[in-house]
């Protein structure tokens, strides 16, 4: 098994399909099989210019391939679910966008479907696999830091494409669940443990989205994170660590390059500790293929997913409510 090669089939032809091309290109262990659409007309074109052998015309009719190995879906947020079942029940293991799902229910029907059959399922944070994000952890766990205290992290951008996803609520829209639940995610690996209470407000966008929210997160032992995110705010990102002896500071967190630099601030001296990196999305390829083929725990696991997922509804709860949530 560990020699196998695993063929990938894209569950549409959405734009974020382009980050994965160049991984499934260049990785040894994994080929790019085959594209669907919801027209034949679609899926050819497509797959011509991406020079992908396979085109179908529906999803269905991927999900039937028996030479698919790996779904990769990046569907509209309230679409993940389904398909990631569906594509789990026909046998393939799934590499699913970010978020997982839209409740703990969902992630909890994903579960239990790749439990039944056996199938690896990962959701796609790709950050999380990049060395920069690794050297964090390792940075906190070592303890230059003092014993941490508060994270503070921002994911920011304007959303101006009329009629786009992310605007529409029964879709899943709003910026909690599509920028938001990355320093959401990184205060939750920072920390390694779960928060155990929120608080979260929100701007209403005039489609009844958030489009802009702002949260707090209680852990236990002291620590406090604080994030923002928005669709209607100028691009800024950044994560910040604080410990009762210094301060991380990660400018690009969310996106690392192949070379990053975190500065890490004792008293009145910075150091600039330089990472190499790599291609952005091929560890989340690799650590899937290690999962489906060498039998290793996915680094995302779903109980991981499902805690996170847990997270972004306990803060959307509050931001309704006008008042702190217990997880």
């Amino acid at each position: 098994m560990a020699d196998k090669i695993l063929n990938w089939g894209f569950l549409s032809t959405a734009r974020i399909n382009r980050a994965l091309i160049v991984p499934l290109q260049v990785s040894k262990r994994n080929e790019l099989l085959a594209v669907a659409s919801r027209s034949q007309e679609t899926a050819d074109a497509y797959a011509k210019e991406q020079r992908i052998p396979r085109a179908y015309g529906s999803y269905e009719a991927l999900l039937a391939d028996p030479d698919i190995d790996v779904v990769y879906n990046p569907l509209p947020n309230h679409l993940h679910a389904e398909w990631t079942i569906k594509a789990v029940d026909a046998g393939k293991h799934v590499l699913c966008e970010k978020p997982l799902a839209l409740s703990v229910d969902e992630v909890d029907a994903i579960q239990s479907a790749a439990r039944n059959h056996g199938r690896v399922v990962a959701e796609a944070f790709m950050y999380r696999h990049h060395p920069q994000t690794l050297k964090v952890q390792e940075i906190v766990k070592s303890g230059s830091l003092g014993t941490l205290k508060l994270i503070r992290g921002s994911f920011s951008f304007v959303l101006t494409r009329e009629g786009d996803v992310r605007l529409t609520p029964e879709w899943g829209g709003g910026s909690i669940w599509d920028v938001g639940c990355y320093p959401i995610s990184y205060a939750r690996t920072v920390v390694s443990e779960e928060p155990v209470e929120v608080f979260g407000w929100q701007v209403e966008g005039p489609t009844g989205i958030d489009e802009s929210f702002v949260g707090q997160m209680r852990f236990e032992g002291g620590v406090h994170a604080q994030f923002d995110c928005s669709f209607v705010i100028p691009f800024h990102a950044f994560v910040e660590v604080v410990g009762s002896e210094g301060t991380l500071n990660i400018p690009h967190p969310f996106k690392p390059g192949a070379d990053e630099t975190v500065y890490l601030s004792r008293g009145d001296k910075t150091d600039a500790i330089r990472i190499r990196g790599g291609e952005l999305y091929m560890g989340e390829v690799e650590d899937i293929t290690d999962a489906i083929l060498l039998g290793r725990d996915p680094r995302i696991s779903l109980d991981d997913s499902r805690a996170n997922i847990a997270v972004i509804s306990a803060l959307l709860e509050s931001a309704r409510k006008g008042r702190p949530v217990i997880l």
